[in-house]
């Protein structure tokens, strides 16, 4: 009797699958354990809700924590049809929401590698899923892996695509903290023309994101004038409003300082880091752009607006995906040096939930932190400036090869 042996790659996704789901079942059981509050997704209902009944959305306060309502008016428009729904499906489909997005997120990241094998996006979901901003993001109830699946669509589109730029503006119109992508794009098309190169591309993708951003504010502002002038001519500039610039929860640049100083106005101390910061990461991003590099560059520049923004909460690492499937994988868009030892070691500082060892919460803890402790609630920037490092260490060692 003669046995047809099947593909190797047809026997592997049906076991990658299973893990995946296996992996996705005991995540969702753990969640439920844990009794998450989803509290972010209650705060977009009750925005919702207001846009719905005509209310003051900068003037919401909502849930037990009383949170504001911090993001553009935009996103308050999507939000309202979460107030169709009650709680318990709500929660249900944001949770099953979120981890589709994760898997999309994978591949996303994987094709920007070219490594978007089926296989590989079922084990990298089953294993990222468990990483504390992916963990966190689910917890609340967060938006961010819709935002990186808006950004990562885009920009792994083909180059003129008619669609490029759309995903970048709307993530920019829903949260501000994307719009340096298009800061990105722009900066690389001014350079290449500079050069006598082709800027065109680059050029014509920030004009779709120009495009798209200005459309979804438009919308916005016909929508909800009044809401949209508050926003634009006064809360944007109330980084306040998000919450306490210690918090343990902030791993941007901003905390870091903060709890470093034992202050909670780091002031001239934090727009000069961030102003280094966005210079030198803004750099990376758009040397490795030049040089083909579009998984390095996306990555970098991920990362140096997590790193520069005034708050960047724990769970808007979900960048630390990308993060590790490029330093993690081989090929033209590989190694970074000694890359899969530090893909390792990246994977367990987002893995590991180490910022939370550390004293936080109700009294300012954060405030009164030992240097070990610092060490620890600095983890993902230490962790976003190493991967800066190596990629701009790497272009340069290519620069001289040249």
């Amino acid at each position: 009797m003669t046995v047809i042996a099947l593909p190797r790659v047809r026997r592997r996704a049906p076991v990658a699958l299973g893990a995946c789901l296996l992996s996705f079942a005991a995540f969702w059981w753990a969640q439920r354990a844990a009794h998450v509050s989803m509290i972010d997704l209650m705060v977009y209902r009750a925005e919702g809700e207001t846009v719905r009944a005509g209310g003051d959305l900068y003037a919401l306060r909502t849930t037990e924590a009383h949170l504001p309502t911090t993001y553009p008016p935009f996103a308050a428009l999507l939000f309202t049809p979460l107030t169709l729904l009650d709680t318990s499906t709500m929660r249900t489909l944001a949770t099953a929401g979120n981890l589709a997005l994760l898997v999309v997120f994978v591949a996303l990241s994987l094709r920007l590698v070219d490594h978007a094998r089926v296989e590989g996006v079922w084990w990298a979901s089953a294993a990222a899923v468990w990483c504390e901003p992916v963990w966190t993001t689910v917890r609340y109830g967060q938006i961010n892996l819709l935002l990186g699946v808006l950004v990562l669509w885009d920009l792994t589109r083909r180059p003129g695509h008619r669609w490029a730029g759309v995903g970048i503006g709307f993530a920019a119109a829903i949260k501000l903290t994307p719009a340096l992508f298009a800061v990105f794009l722009l900066v690389t098309g001014v350079v290449a023309y500079a050069r006598r190169g082709p800027g065109g591309p680059w050029l014509r993708h920030v004009r779709g994101s120009a495009v798209a951003f200005a459309g979804a504010t438009l919308l916005a502002a016909c929508a909800l004038p009044y809401d949209s002038w508050r926003f634009w001519s006064r809360m944007v500039f109330e980084t306040g409003r998000v919450g306490l610039v210690e918090d343990t929860a902030n791993q941007s640049l901003r905390g870091v300082l903060a709890r470093l100083l034992h202050t909670t106005q780091p002031g001239l101390w934090w727009v000069a880091t961030a102003a280094v910061a966005g210079s030198l990461g803004l750099g990376v991003a758009v040397a490795a752009e030049l040089r083909g590099r579009r998984a390095w560059a996306v990555a970098a520049c991920a990362v140096t607006a997590l790193l520069i923004s005034p708050v960047s909460w724990s769970h808007h690492w979900v960048w630390c995906v990308p993060m590790v499937l490029i330093l993690g994988t081989r090929g033209r868009a590989a190694a970074v040096g000694a890359a899969q030892v530090t893909a390792a070691g990246t994977s367990l500082v987002f893995c590991s939930y180490a910022l939370w060892w550390v004293p936080h919460g109700p009294g300012r803890l954060e405030l009164r932190q030992t240097g070990a402790q610092l060490t620890l609630s600095a983890l993902y920037e230490g962790a976003g400036l190493v991967f800066l490092t190596l990629i701009g260490v790497r272009l340069w060692r290519t620069y001289r090869t040249v």
